[in-house]
């Protein structure tokens, strides 16, 4: 009898134990929540691309999905950035693996690079078994701005250089300047005669 009654208060202090430990980790459990739920920080400058650059772009099925993804992080929670950690990182391979003939240079290269690992490295980040949400939105926050370094790289393929200036000044006729000078008309108001 005596064993029956130690088993019992045994479980008896126990169960009370586990539930004063359920009490106490609400308060962290639910800091947690509320830091997951938080909206990701998206930069206030967007790149324009150049007509150039956007008539190529705008049949790059790879580039298109990517420039989605990264317009969506605009409303991401942290939790939702979790959850697309696989699906961004999958996008950015496939955005690295098929580039126009005409983007194939060493920046833009980098550019791709650099998107890549972020994407890979949120990934890894979100699968934790503890994830942060401070790393995770820092990591997340970085593929916006990335995207924005990747598509100025874009522009500058198109961009003119200095020898393409110079070389449209020594196209320039000087004797066309002078035969195109025309006059400028008079104000109304000043040409009358005041009494």
């Amino acid at each position: 009898m005596k064993i029956v009654f130690q088993i019992v208060l045994l479980l008896l202090i126990t169960g009370c134990n586990e539930r004063g430990k359920s009490t106490g980790q609400q308060p962290e459990t639910l800091k947690d929540t509320t830091a997951f739920s938080k909206l990701l920080n998206y930069p206030n400058e967007e790149v324009i691309l150049l007509p150039e650059t956007n008539e190529i772009t705008s049949e790059w099925l790879a580039y298109i999905t990517a420039q989605s993804e990264i317009e969506n992080f605009r409303t991401y929670t942290i939790n939702e950035v979790i959850s697309n950690a696989t699906p961004i990182a999958e996008i950015m391979e496939s955005l690295k693996g098929t580039v126009p003939p005409q983007f194939v240079t060493n920046g833009v290269q980098t550019r791709l690079s650099v998107l890549y690992t972020k994407a890979r490295v949120l990934e890894r980040l979100s699968k934790k078994r503890n994830p942060n949400p401070e790393e995770i939105a820092a990591t997340a926050q970085e593929i916006p701005v990335e995207f924005n370094n990747f598509k100025i790289q874009l522009n500058e393929i198109f961009l003119k250089t200095l020898e393409d200036f110079e070389a449209e000044l020594d196209a320039f006729d000087p004797n066309e300047e002078d035969s195109s000078q025309t006059q400028i008309p008079p104000l109304p108001g000043a040409t009358r005669d005041r009494k």
